[in-house]
């Protein structure tokens, strides 16, 4: 019998299937409603290179964001991303200029340093018992001076030319990039929603006291979060710079609000268990657009965080009256 049944989880509780809560549609309303305005207010902003971009930039923070949602399911945050992603990106060009390995042999090393990170993470939390902000937030300080350290201060570095070809290369149009990210949504989205593994995941992190009761290992399902979320960031890393073609010593530093931002419009809850990492891969297009948009209008960065904190915001509010709605009905 599957432990999670005994926990009172429905199979429903995580993935695709979330997609059926009104918390989840929301943003896809939203989404479309961002280019509806792109395209009254700012057609510029929809142009043929304008989304290519869009798409670009929203692959690298659909993968970030996948990772996040999976921290918050465990009831966590990781403020250790931009840390992560800098480093990662970094990562690649100087492990090959400074030891001679093959691009393939870079990669892997690559997302072995961010299982690592991860790993540092859910154990700092789980066995050391720190709580998740000051963990994450001192493991991101350390990333930016390892990275210091062995970069021996360089402000920048040069993508592979193999990676670049890769990370700009198009399918049906699409770039290659948005497509793995939408196969990466997919296959964790499948994993949470459809597998014994997932709903015991989703299990942990509604109620940790009743998992562990049931027998589920709480704590493994949390260091997983952790070393899966930095793994995403330091595969998101490796899409960047390629896109990018160079990786600087800041490249990561617009991915901890947005990655959080996403998670938040997606409808996880920050209370733990309940999520979707489809969802959060749709608030990762819609911000990457409402940004793109307020740029072709010209809006200064203060601007630009307003927006987006008024959408968190009112996200957030409709989701809590909408809730109180729901249990006054119920």
């Amino acid at each position: 019998m599957d432990q999670t049944t005994t926990l009172g989880t429905p199979r429903a509780t995580g993935g695709n299937a979330l997609l059926s809560g009104w918390e989840y549609r929301s943003i896809w309303a939203a989404a479309a409603g961002v280019f509806v305005l792109s395209a009254l207010v700012a057609p510029r902003s929809l142009s043929s290179s304008s989304v290519l971009s869009l798409l670009s930039f929203s692959a690298v923070l659909i993968v970030v964001s996948v990772g996040q949602t999976l921290v918050v399911q465990q009831r966590g945050i990781d403020l250790s991303v931009p840390g992560a992603v800098t480093l990662c990106a970094m990562v690649p060009p100087l492990l090959i200029s400074k030891t001679g390995v093959t691009l393939a042999v870079a990669l892997v090393g690559t997302l072995l340093i961010g299982a690592c990170v991860g790993l540092v993470n859910g154990l700092l939390v789980t066995k050391a018992g720190i709580t998740p902000l000051i963990t994450t937030l001192a493991v991101n300080s350390l990333l930016l001076g390892v990275l210091l350290t062995y970069s021996g201060g360089l402000p920048s570095v040069a993508a592979p030319p193999a990676l670049v070809s890769f990370a700009t290369h198009q399918v049906l149009g699409v770039p290659l990039v948005f497509w793995a990210a939408v196969c990466f949504v997919a296959v964790v989205a499948f994993g949470v929603g459809s597998t014994v593994l997932g709903r015991r995941f989703v299990a942990a992190g509604v109620n940790p006291a009743a998992a562990k009761s049931a027998g589920v290992p709480v704590d493994r399902y949390v260091i997983g979060a952790y070393v899966f979320g930095s793994m995403s960031a330091a595969l998101a890393a490796i899409l960047l710079l390629g896109y990018l073609e160079s990786a600087s010593v800041r490249i990561g530093n617009d991915y901890l609000f947005a990655s959080i931002s996403a998670v938040v419009l997606g409808g996880t809850s920050l209370a733990g268990g309940k999520g979707s990492v489809v969802a959060s891969g749709v608030a990762a297009v819609f911000l990457t657009q409402l940004t793109q948009l307020l740029l072709t209008a010209g809006a200064p960065t203060s601007i630009q965080l307003l927006a987006q904190a008024v959408a968190i915001g009112l996200a957030v509010c409709l989701r809590t009256l909408a809730g109180a709605g729901a249990r006054r009905t119920g």
